[in-house]
């Protein structure tokens, strides 16, 4: 029982938890979801530009945008981010001062981009090719259609896909302590990490892990829904529940028949 009553020791001490819990609620959480959210809308914003460019016939649009793709998708994000957060760091002194929190911001937009971006373009692929012929045989120029028709087509059957990469962007938050953040700017993970090397018991980790499970799995369970709500689509409503007889009645001519 020795094992176990360690185990429970180290990650299950509710004085540890109830003391980390107020800092984790009102500094970790809000910075957790500033840095996911952010990095999120940013990273989509440069995705549907990388997934455009590496669809061009164009060559000199197309390589740089796979190229890009390749290098974030192949590289660690802790290599991304250090990379971002130590490498850009005297330029960030010069425009944010001691601040590496819009730094973290970058290097998770920059990673978020190169996963969005492929979403993005085989979501775009995904949508016939007889909507864009349709469209250009409307008068519509390529970029027209691109934006005005397969563009929101596309975006429309990705938001599964788009939801799950939030979710990994929110775990991922967690690496941005690796640049210093103030005390201020701390995220979940990092004051959980804090509070175990203060006290030497890891249950403010543990609480930290909860928190990001809060956040995770009703995000999944909406990744579910959307993607059930896509293929399926509503459930029928209107005439197709009526009553048959009433169907008939409202057909033209459907009086007369009974008539006769």
């Amino acid at each position: 029982m020795d094992p176990l009553r360690t185990l429970w020791e180290t990650f299950f001490d509710w004085e540890s938890m109830r003391e980390a819990l107020p800092e984790m609620i009102t500094v970790g959480l809000p910075n957790t979801l500033i840095l996911a959210v952010t990095a999120a809308l940013l990273g989509s914003a440069l995705g549907i530009v990388l997934a455009v460019a590496g669809i061009s016939r164009t060559r000199w649009l197309r390589w740089p945008a796979r190229v890009y793709t390749d290098v974030f998708r192949g590289l660690p994000a802790a290599a991304t981010i250090l990379l971002i957060g130590v490498g850009l760091a005297p330029l960030g002194m010069q425009v944010w001062g001691p601040n590496p929190y819009p730094l973290g911001i970058l290097a998770l937009s920059l990673i978020a981009s190169a996963y969005i971006g492929e979403i993005f373009r085989s979501g775009i692929q995904s949508v016939e090719a007889t909507q864009l012929e349709a469209a250009r045989a409307l008068g519509f120029s390529w970029g027209e259609a691109m934006r005005r028709v397969i563009i929101p087509q596309g975006i429309r059957r990705i938001l599964p896909a788009w939801v799950n990469q939030l979710i990994a962007l929110i775990k991922d938050s967690s690496l941005v302590y690796f640049l210093g953040l103030l005390a201020s700017q701390r995220e979940l993970f990092r004051i959980g990490q804090d509070y175990a090397a203060n006290t030497g018991n890891q249950s403010a980790l543990l609480l930290a892990g909860l928190f990001y499970l809060a956040l995770t799995v009703p995000l999944t369970h909406v990744v579910n829904w959307i993607d059930r709500r896509l293929r399926h689509g509503r459930p029928a409503t209107g005439p197709a529940d009526d009553d048959p007889d009433d169907l008939d009645l409202a057909l033209p001519g459907a009086a007369g028949g009974n008539q006769r």
